[in-house]
């Protein structure tokens, strides 16, 4: 049987969706909860159009789940939308919030399906290390102190990693972002038969979070 990746397009969700693959397992379908509320305490809001078209580079089924992102209720819409699929399993990217992965975990025991989290407690200066050597992605949102609209755009090489650790130093973010300190986005990665593109960037700015607003994806 298959298995459904979750993803917002981010690195770590999509480098657990590569290592799936590289252990064998037959990923089909690439899920993805689109919340209205961008403060979703589950899931990411930023830049998902390109999610579709990861899926479509993969090779994969694209399913959106719609939900209101209302905290708790969100994960009974992501629990109707994994009960329609025929999967033995699901994947998430999920590094040190227990948070998300305990919610996950309970909707996958739920529903009688396997979660494969292959990035849990990951050392995760060694994350970004993998993410850099392997794929190609680039910061798309910052929100915490310390990480400011210079960080927009930046991919993940070793500059990149050093900066993110000054500030990590200096300000006690997590790392990886795993807080919500940053948002990313992967625009290849070895699963990929070519890296997604876009046409169109706008940043946005409010006092406590910076966007970068990507179009065009293809």
């Amino acid at each position: 049987m298959s298995w459904a990746a979750l993803t917002s397009g981010g690195k770590d969700s999509i480098l657990s969706c590569q290592k799936a693959i590289d252990s064998g397992k037959d990923v089909r379908y690439m899920v993805t909860a689109r919340p209205k509320n961008r403060d979703s305490y589950m899931f990411h809001s930023a830049n998902l159009d390109a999610v579709p078209v990861i899926a479509r580079v993969a090779d994969m089924e694209y399913v959106e789940i719609e939900t209101p992102g209302r905290k708790e209720e969100e994960l009974a819409d992501l629990k109707a939308g994994l009960a329609s699929l025929d999967i033995e399993g699901v994947i998430a990217g999920a590094v040190a919030s227990e948070y998300q992965a305990v919610r996950v975990k309970t909707i996958t025991d739920n529903l009688g399906l396997e979660l494969f989290t292959p990035l849990w407690h990951m050392d995760t200066e060694l994350l970004l290390h993998e993410v850099a050597a392997r794929m190609d992605a680039m910061i798309i949102v910052t929100a915490a102190e310390g990480l400011d609209a210079s960080f927009l755009g930046a991919h993940f090489n070793k500059d990149l990693i050093s900066r993110l650790k000054r500030v990590a130093a200096a300000r006690r973010i997590n790392l990886a972002g795993e807080g919500g300190e940053y948002e990313s986005l992967t625009l290849n990665a070895p699963f990929f038969s070519r890296p997604i593109t876009y046409t169109t960037e706008e940043i946005r700015s409010l006092p406590d979070r910076h966007e970068l607003i990507l179009g065009g994806f293809a």
